[in-house]
């Protein structure tokens, strides 16, 4: 049964609920309505529109970009129940949040939980309001699932570190402001060795070569650190803690990976589809009765997905934070993702094979990019091997046979 608000509550929800509608009515460019954050935020501000801008920056005043986050450090500093309610005023106006990227996903969450008081006055409120770019320095071209195994070495030289390595996979490297980084800092332990280290993008010494991927985009990139000085206070934590601090962004990086966070879902839904390249009965159901029965047996076990993984996210929070239970999430969610594209593709027919030409919309065209890109998306954050083994020594309990 549904929790019954009291009229006190139910009365501040409406008055929250009626704020909203009148932001949204006065701030929200109708120009933009139906559309969505390009890349989770991690393009070039010199791509943004004039009402991207505007948007941007009346989401960010208001902290609701990130809604729930302490209002002192610029967030939004709303309740669950407020939150909501802004997600579904959103929803209902054709808007949405301007504010994301990696900063907003997993960055920013991790900082609060173990940055300094410094560290968190520096870096959260333009996070908030969408002024900064962050990337990951995390694998390594031997150091992928293994990441302990990683070699970028940052040296103490007293007042700084001086950082000398490669990482790849940089998600939107060349774009990025700043690098959130796990780097050794001690050769003789492999994880009591690691460090989490800030580095700005356009230190002396950084160098960025995107990837082009298979679906002829390059989100990601090689970077490159070569004599980078990065002052001792970018160590976020103490020496050594990387390792630990590394492991509880992961954590935020595969829930919103696994879809399971709000907004993590996006396109239209798959009976929309399938009505507009297949055969619709008189009374507009699909003619073809094993599709009908394929969407709905997908439709049911993503739903089922969403609300339990929701669920375990909520029920995470209340316990301090996000836990391994995640690795389930990103496991299932990201393999539901690769489905739903693959059924999309398969719906569109050879529309849905096009790479590039006249005979094809952007709408297809960006399907078969999202079908190849989502490819990935069983293997970074931690492949679903990776996932396999938490999920098994951490959350089931199970050891390893001596």
């Amino acid at each position: 049964m549904a929790t019954q608000l009291e009229p006190e509550a139910r009365e501040n929800a409406d008055v929250f609920r009626e704020e909203v509608r009148q932001f949204l009515a006065e701030k929200f460019p109708e120009e933009l309505k139906g559309k969505g954050l390009s890349m989770g935020g991690i393009e070039g501000r010199e791509k943004e529109t004039p009402a991207q801008k505007a948007w941007r920056e009346a989401m960010g005043e208001r902290g609701w970009g990130t809604p729930t986050w302490p209002k002192e450090y610029g967030g939004g500093g709303l309740n669950r129940k407020q939150a909501a309610i802004l997600n579904e005023e959103l929803a209902r106006a054709g808007a949405y949040n301007p504010i994301g990227g990696m900063g907003v996903m997993m960055f920013g969450p991790t900082l609060l939980e173990y940055g300094s008081e410094a560290q968190k006055q520096e870096h959260i409120p333009p996070i908030c309001r969408g002024e900064i770019r962050w990337c990951q320095g995390y694998s390594e071209p031997n150091a992928g699932s293994d990441l302990a195994n990683l070699q970028t070495m940052a040296e103490d030289k007293g007042d700084h570190y001086l950082v000398n390595g490669q990482k790849t996979w940089t998600s939107g490297g060349q774009w990025a402001d700043k690098c959130f980084a796990i780097v050794r800092t001690d050769r003789s332990d492999k994880h009591k060795g690691i460090s989490f280290l800030l580095i700005d993008m356009d230190s002396p010494g950084v160098e960025v070569r995107p990837i082009t991927m298979i679906s002829g985009t390059s989100p990601f990139c090689e970077t490159f650190f070569t004599d980078v000085k990065v002052p001792k206070e970018n160590l976020v934590g103490e020496e050594g803690q990387g390792w630990t601090i590394g492991k509880r962004l992961l954590q935020h990086e595969r829930t919103n990976l696994s879809g399971a966070a709000p907004g993590g879902r996006g396109g239209g839904s798959l009976a929309d589809i399938a009505k507009k390249y297949g055969k619709v009965n008189a009374d507009g159901t699909l003619a073809d009765p094993v599709l009908r029965d394929r969407i709905a047996d997908f439709e049911i076990r993503w739903t089922s997905f969403l609300h339990t993984a929701r669920r375990a996210v909520e029920e995470s929070k209340a316990q301090g934070g996000v836990s391994e239970i995640s690795s389930a999430l990103k496991k299932l969610g990201t393999k539901l993702g690769q489905e739903r594209a693959e059924m999309t593709i398969e719906i569109m027919g050879l529309q849905g094979l096009g790479w590039e030409g006249e005979g094809f919309s952007p709408v297809e065209l960006a399907g078969v990019r999202a079908w190849l890109y989502g490819k990935a998306t069983t293997i970074y954050g931690g492949s679903t091997e990776i996932q396999n083994n938490v999920i098994a020594k951490r959350v089931l309990g199970m050891l390893d046979h001596q």
